[in-house]
């Protein structure tokens, strides 16, 4: 009897202290960190990939065929307005302007006499003005001769690069064979594609905020020294992505930009009124976001919200959240929908600047 006695007594003490255990560690599963959005007026900036593109960027073609007798430039080199970049053999239409030459200068003496002529009423005005017609005929007809000529002379029709010579020293060329591309980089225009979304909040907000002033950021992870601003948008979307085409001009005086590259646009876009939450705060279920409010009664509700946009370790919220709510910043995942918790508190600005963690 005295030994059930004892055996019930420590029975009895482990039963109440497990209980004593359990209720301690249920508390502490249950006491958290909650913080509330922050409310105010933020910027953040978008991303494009873009194209790069030379202001003037033209193809250097023949305009007649021949024998490529010189090349006077390089690949890469820089050239100015009116330089000699090609000669095509010109002996040919050499002869051919000053066969016409002679042409004309015997058309030019026919006229002369047949003036002399008319004067003496010898022939008659139809013959004088016939004479006439025939030198002008051999004027027109040298002048041509002249043109091809001076087309066996490629020079630059403006400052630039030149690019790749397709053709070498020797080559026969044909009317119209490509030579070279000559590129203005004085200059450059940058083009993007923006979302039709995007492309409304741009056009209700540019003027006001001064959105057209835009910066490239470069494959080498650098923000390129001068500054652009978005200067034409194209007339249609693309009905296949759903996008319309921007294009900025930016000031190129270092010719760092070269015709082709590929960068990434930032715009700077205000948000005024914005509603901000720690990424850690919210975790996403069947591709939809949601946050844990905690209510008077100390429950957490389930809320989905919408991400209006993402900066690092934070999210804007488009709708779900007035600001005004405390919502659950540590343990989502350890809590359910109606669950009842003990919160420590932290304000926005305090709970913000130990973010490490993204969402869940």
């Amino acid at each position: 009897m005295k030994f059930n006695t004892i055996l019930y007594s420590l029975v009895s003490v482990c039963i109440a202290t497990s209980c004593q255990q359990k209720h301690t560690h249920t508390e502490e599963e249950g006491h958290y960190t909650a913080t509330s959005p922050l409310v105010q007026d933020t910027t953040i900036t978008k991303q494009y990939v873009s194209q790069i593109r030379s202001i003037r960027h033209i193809e250097i073609r023949s305009q007649e065929r021949g024998y490529l007798e010189k090349v006077f430039v390089d690949e890469g080199q820089y050239v100015h307005k009116g330089q000699l970049l090609f000669q095509i053999m010109p002996n040919v239409y050499n002869a051919e302007f000053h066969k016409t030459e002679a042409e004309l200068e015997t058309t030019r003496i026919e006229v002369l006499n047949a003036q002399t002529l008319f004067d003496k009423n010898v022939v008659s005005a139809n013959e004088l003005a016939l004479a006439k017609a025939k030198y002008k005929r051999a004027e027109a007809e040298m002048e041509l001769a002249k043109t091809h000529l001076q087309f066996t002379r490629i020079t630059a029709p403006y400052d630039g690069y030149v690019d790749h010579l397709n053709l070498r020293l020797g080559s026969l060329v044909d009317e119209g064979d490509l030579l070279t591309s000559l590129s203005d980089n004085s200059q450059m225009w940058v083009y993007f594609n923006v979302p039709e979304a995007e492309y409304l909040n741009y056009k209700n907000n540019a003027s006001e905020h001064n959105l057209d002033q835009v910066q490239l950021f470069l494959a080498n992870q650098q923000v390129f020294e001068n500054a652009g601003k978005v200067e034409t948008i194209e007339a249609d979307f693309n009905n296949e992505t759903g996008n319309i085409a921007f294009r900025a001009t930016f000031p190129n005086p270092k010719n760092i930009l070269r015709n082709g590259q590929t960068g990434t646009i930032l715009m700077a876009v205000p948000m005024p009124h914005a509603v901000i939450i720690p990424q850690k705060a919210s975790f996403e279920i069947m591709d939809k976001r949601y946050v844990y409010v905690i209510n008077a009664d100390n429950q957490v509700k389930l809320t989905p919200i919408q991400i209006k946009a993402e900066m690092p370790d934070l999210f804007i919220v488009g709708s779900g959240l007035s600001g005004k709510e405390k919502i659950l910043l540590e343990g989502i995942r350890k809590v359910q929908d109606g669950d009842k918790v003990v919160v420590d508190y932290e304000a926005p600005r305090e709970a913000m600047s130990k973010l490490t963690l993204a969402s869940e």
